[in-house]
């Protein structure tokens, strides 16, 4: 265990295989140590995958850590930390995460199929209680950062129609958690975040410096 440990939390429905580009790229290129957490997103509450990502960490005793979320991957590793702030010691990384809730999926619950496909997790911790409402302490006392993007190009459009930036699933403005320590927006859409080279780089430059990588 140590500072170079990081967790990565994949979205919904995902079973965290589509993150081990990411997992590769942060370890090649980075020197970090990745685990990969998958949770029961549609059938788990958000309280029993934040206390299954607590157990993870535990087990493994990765009590520095680092945490890199995905879409609700993000809003599962804030609750976990919001349940038990002294989890693990390490910076937070979210990746497209919906943390001001979220239109499309607000739309796609409308829907009798769509609230069944959503789940618990999503509902509880986006569409009824989103972060802004129980994670700003969490905020206050780490360090946090998201990455949005903003190439228009996902399911969420089906569902619903976006007024600015989106990375055709969540809106940039969705992302913007009151508190973090820094964000940024990206050309990538929400799938292909895990994706990208440059999501990858910018992320674990966070996660070494505090802070992403900007041109003078």
């Amino acid at each position: 265990m140590s500072d170079k440990d990081v967790v990565l939390l994949p979205g919904i429905w995902m079973p965290g295989s589509e993150m081990q580009f990411l997992r590769h790229r942060l370890e090649s290129e980075h020197g970090f140590a990745g685990h990969l957490f998958s949770y029961a997103s549609v059938r788990g509450t958000l309280d029993e995958n934040a206390r299954s990502l607590a157990g993870f960490l535990q087990k493994r005793g990765l009590h520095e850590a680092h945490l890199v979320g995905h879409s609700l991957g993000g809003v599962v590793a804030l609750r976990a930390l919001s349940l038990a702030p002294a989890l693990t010691s390490g910076r937070v990384v979210c990746l497209g995460s919906p943390l001001r809730g979220s239109r499309a999926a607000r739309h796609l619950s409308e829907r009798d199929w769509g609230r069944r496909i959503l789940g618990h997790t999503l509902s509880e911790g986006v569409l009824e209680s989103a972060a802004e409402e129980w994670a700003l302490h969490v905020t206050g006392s780490r360090d946090v950062a998201v990455i949005a993007g903003t190439r228009p190009m996902g399911m969420g459009r089906l569902f619903a129609s976006f007024d600015g930036d989106n990375d055709g699933t969540v809106a940039v403005a969705e992302t913007r958690l009151p508190g973090i320590r820094d964000h940024l927006c990206l050309p990538v859409s929400h799938t292909g975040m895990v994706l990208s080279h440059d999501v990858a780089d910018q992320a674990a430059a966070f996660l070494l410096r505090g802070e992403f990588l900007r041109e003078a």
